[in-house]
């Protein structure tokens, strides 16, 4: 089994989308991934402006290729955000002042700025106009993700049937009281054949009776399990960093912005992140191998 984490932000006390970032940091993080088990991760950074969100992934290409294990560990980015719904609940902890609808020309720059590292984005589908941002990167092999957002059924058929093929962290970037039956997580559940369907089996982010409900509904097969992870992963309770923002970690490992109730992120390893689906899902080896490396890799079409 060789873990491939589609959603890292920090670890270890390294933050990937700090701007000033350097070598002997992403060597760290890199070294202490492998540490933990970690074969691969994308590096994700989190809703910033457009030139900052460039900046820092013009930073990653080039720290990364001047360090052969960095090159090793980190197979591509993540981008979460800015393309979101900047809606209280589905914002989450994102800072929203940055937020802008989905455009082809805005979502180049960062493709162009990743030199084809770019391997995920995740975004708001009712925020990309007839769909097209969804498109644009879909036809150069960038996967799109739903995340931090409230589509209609239509909404998300349409972008399905332009491209998305993935949601981001389900039963999370929403509200804590939604419609009982029509809201978005019934509405990317119903339409879970067509799509890759993320969790975080920290039993923060989702109860670990309720993933067990998801995982029997969605099946092993089209399930992909991330630790969102950022620095303060392994550190313990106290202040830490998430790009730009300030977060608290709890003694229960919740991680949450200084003031508010959003979870920012989690403190979730992938070993624990392992003995979680071992001891809390009942799971057996080859189950979590396709939740954690075979279906991460056929959701981005690598091998």
């Amino acid at each position: 089994m060789k873990p491939f984490d589609l959603q890292l932000n920090g670890y270890a006390g390294v933050d990937l989308g700090a701007k000033d970032l350097n070598a002997d940091e992403l060597n760290r993080i890199c070294q202490a991934l492998r540490d933990d088990g970690v074969d691969s991760i994308l590096a994700t950074l989190i809703t910033d402006s457009i030139p900052h969100l460039c900046a820092k992934l013009e930073n990653l290409v080039r720290l990364r290729s001047m360090d052969p294990l960095a090159e090793q560990v980190i197979a591509g980015f993540h981008i979460e955000g800015p393309f979101l719904n900047p809606k209280s609940g589905y914002i989450g902890a994102h800072d929203p002042t940055h937020v802008v609808p989905a455009s082809v020309d805005e979502a180049q720059k960062l493709l162009d700025a990743s030199e084809g590292l770019l391997k995920l984005v995740t975004l708001a589908p009712e925020c990309d106009p007839r769909f097209a941002t969804i498109a644009s990167l879909a036809s150069q092999r960038v996967a799109v993700s739903a995340g931090h957002c409230d589509p209609s059924l239509d909404d998300l058929e349409g972008a399905i049937d332009a491209g998305l093929s993935m949601a981001t962290h389900l039963g999370n970037a929403c509200p804590l009281d939604l419609p009982r039956h029509d809201n978005v997580i019934q509405r990317i559940l119903s339409l879970r054949s067509r799509l890759w369907i993320c969790f975080i089996p920290d039993g923060i982010h989702v109860e670990f009776f309720a993933l067990k409900n998801y995982i029997d509904l969605v099946g092993v097969e089209r399930a992909i399990m991330v630790t969102d992870a950022i620095s303060a992963t392994g550190l313990g309770p106290g202040v830490h960093k998430l790009s730009d923002l300030t977060v608290e970690v709890d003694d229960s490992g919740a991680a949450r912005r200084q003031g508010q109730n959003n979870l920012a992120g989690s403190t979730l390893s992938m070993s624990q992140l392992v003995e979680n689906l071992q001891a809390q899902m009942d799971l057996d080896d080859s189950q979590i191998e396709s939740l954690v490396d075979t279906n991460p890799r056929a959701a981005l079409g690598a091998s």
